[in-house]
């Protein structure tokens, strides 16, 4: 169904964008390694660090992400716990392409998801990683960090 090739982003303010996630089922795990694989190459070819479904047109619950060298595909994720440290920092997004804004995040995240192969997974991340997962989980959410931004800056 994937090529060997890499998918088109959708571009903010693409619908799809703002479209929450459909979650996967066991039984759709294994199409799902093919487009898992079309995403990853998506990615590192557009230089992310993530990238969601519904940013390359599919509303459904997956995303991968690599910060640390260990690409991590996550599937259906839910979080479980936030830090109550939170930090500020210049956050960029694939679908917006070349802007960069201050988004709050919380420093720490624990979050659970299913891994490709169907695991029940669990994991706690900091710092960019965590930022990555929130941002990522945002996506999957049908919230852009425009959202996000303007959120914050409300007076």
């Amino acid at each position: 169904m994937f090529s060997k090739k890499t998918l088109p982003l959708s571009l903010y303010p693409d619908p799809i964008l703002k479209t929450p996630g459909e979650t996967l089922v066991r039984e759709q795990l294994a199409s799902m390694r093919e487009l898992k694989d079309a995403m990853t190459r998506t990615m590192y070819k557009e230089r992310g660090v993530g990238l969601a479904a519904q940013q390359i047109g599919m509303a459904i619950r997956i995303c991968v992400i690599d910060v640390d060298g260990k690409l991590h595909t996550l599937i259906n994720p839910q979080i479980l716990s936030l830090s109550k440290n939170t930090y500020t920092d210049e956050e960029g997004c694939l679908s917006i392409p070349k802007k960069f804004f201050p988004i709050e995040r919380h420093w720490k995240v624990t979050v659970q998801y299913m891994d490709e192969y169907g695991n029940e997974r669990k994991m706690t991340a900091s710092g960019l990683l965590a930022r990555a997962i929130q941002h990522e989980l945002d996506h999957l959410n049908g919230i852009v960090i425009l959202d996000r931004y303007h959120e914050h800056n409300q007076t």
